[in-house]
């Protein structure tokens, strides 16, 4: 990759960013990154980022890129050592999965703004069934396919993440019964650039964001940790 200066716009909560910071560690791709409020863009971002959402990347300060998904491709094809698989037809298949992902983290949101049980539960049940499609064809261990990461695990690492934090604090048993994903949730886990890719205090922050849902979910937890 020739010298760029890369500099990387997001949200301290954003899953869509984590692919983007996932893949700038796995590639070792020096950056600077800087967080800001959603709820109050600074203008200069609004000119940026033509559909007001992170992540954004500014590249050499005259071009900027924008969705996780462009961004993600961009540095995997600039630099050496594909994170995608060298088949076509199997990089193909990676990046239809890739997509379903984006549908489960669309899921996720649902779940942690139903207002009722009943929503609440009817998409808890969604979310396991989508799992369940994904433990038919996941390798069991340790990344999607077997040894080697790829763009697509950067992909699952953030929606697994939700998890880790929603479980503290909730008996979800998400995963209860599909033990080649629990492999591959806790693998991804342990990965450096998965750990990197969130602030040491994003579950409290992640909490704190949750209680403020109105939610069905923001009144477990609150329960839960008046409880505790």
């Amino acid at each position: 990759m020739k010298q760029q200066s890369l500099h990387l716009v997001t949200h301290i909560l954003c899953p869509y960013v984590q692919r983007s910071i996932i893949t700038l560690e796995e590639k070792s791709i020096a950056y600077t990154r800087v967080d800001i409020d959603l709820a109050n863009k600074p203008d200069w971002f609004k000119q940026k980022s033509p559909m007001g959402r992170v992540p954004i990347l500014l590249v050499d300060e005259n071009r900027t890129l924008f969705e996780s998904a462009v961004i993600c491709e961009y540095l995997d094809e600039v630099t050496a050592g594909s994170l995608h698989p060298s088949d076509s037809l199997e990089k193909a298949y990676h990046r239809a999965w890739i997509e379903f992902g984006s549908g489960i983290l669309q899921s996720i949101s649902g779940l942690y703004n139903a207002k009722d049980s009943a929503s609440f539960d009817k998409i808890h049940e969604e979310i396991q069934r989508k799992f369940g499609m994904l433990e038919e064809i996941v390798s069991g261990g340790p990344f999607f396919t077997g040894e080697q990461f790829h763009l697509l695990d950067a992909v699952y690492a953030p929606i697994f993440r939700y998890f880790d934090v929603f479980e503290s604090y909730t008996n979800l048993n998400t995963f209860a019964d599909l033990p080649k994903c629990q492999i591959w949730r806790s693998a991804l886990r342990q990965r450096r650039s998965v750990q990197l890719a969130v602030a040491e205090n994003y579950p409290d922050l992640l909490v704190q964001f949750l209680k403020s849902r109105d939610s069905y979910m923001s009144q477990l937890l609150v329960t839960e940790i008046n409880n505790d």
